[in-house]
């Protein structure tokens, strides 16, 4: 598995995070530890502090020509739970660019995450976790599927499975849903046309071991015709026991309300 301490997006503390749009939406979430995208049932043992420092770049201008500013992410997720059966991490960001910045929003960059739930074992009993992230400081309001207030409340909810298999890898699933009312072109486009608020999480991932204990792959995909709908795929290199860096690509579902493809690199670093 990528990280107890290596793997990202942090969905943390009923805090904030949801800077992930404005005008187009600014793809990027505040993260509990995940896969590439979406959330994992990855949970930071107790007492761990992790940092994630996260960056999306548009590989792509506009349809009207015009180029996205990158999206800076960086913040702590902790361990808060002694059980080794019961685990918990809570956490926050601070989200910067993107479309943010010409919404307005980057002047509301604090975003919070938690996660609970329970380790796979070695018998049939997989892994399971919920938690919310995207938990953002300014309300957002729609009147008649037109947004009159951009918000950062996105406010997404989402429960998941996983088990890990010979040879295989480690397999997830799970189901998600957000806050409709949050910015603009999370649900609903510029013409008030209404998007999806829900949808599947999915993802494989897999140590490559019979290369180099420090490989990771994963590919993971979020579903749902909205703002954080989008299929990633990635790979991950530990540079040392406490620290690894991802490099990834997303595609998004709709690009009318996430924008263009993106480029990530994802920087993960646990203390102790």
């Amino acid at each position: 598995m990528k990280k107890s301490g290596r793997i990202k997006h942090r969905v943390g503390v009923a805090l904030a995070a949801l800077a992930l749009y404005g005008l187009t939406a600014t793809i990027a979430s505040a993260t509990p530890s995940t896969q590439i995208w979406i959330p994992s049932t990855d949970i930071q043992p107790y007492k761990t502090v992790h940092l994630n420092i996260d960056s999306y770049i548009r590989t792509k201008a506009n349809s009207n020509g015009a180029n996205d500013p990158p999206m800076y992410l960086i913040g702590p997720t902790v361990g808060v739970l002694p059980f080794g059966k019961l685990q918990a991490e809570v956490g926050f960001d601070l989200m910067y660019g993107g479309t943010n910045t010409a919404a307005g929003l980057d002047k509301y960059p604090f975003y919070g995450h938690f996660k609970i739930g329970m380790p796979e074992d070695n018998t049939w009993i997989p892994a399971v976790a919920a938690g919310m992230y995207n938990l953002g400081t300014k309300k957002g309001e729609v009147n008649n599927g037109a947004y009159t207030k951009n918000g950062t409340d996105a406010n997404i909810y989402y429960g998941l499975v996983a088990k890990t298999l010979p040879v295989i890898g480690r397999l997830s699933a799970g189901y998600y849903g957000l806050n409709r009312k949050s910015s603009v072109a999370t649900v609903y486009d510029g013409n008030g046309a209404k998007g999806d608020d829900t949808g599947l999480l999915l993802s494989w991932d897999r140590t490559m071991t019979e290369i180099s204990d420090k490989l990771w792959f994963a590919v993971d995909y979020q579903g749902g015709k909205n703002a954080y709908g989008a299929t990633s795929f990635g790979v991950s290199w530990a540079f040392a026991k406490n620290v690894s860096v991802i490099f990834g690509y997303d595609v998004y579902n709709n690009k009318a309300r996430a924008g263009r493809n993106t480029a990530t690199v994802q920087v993960d670093i646990n203390f102790p």
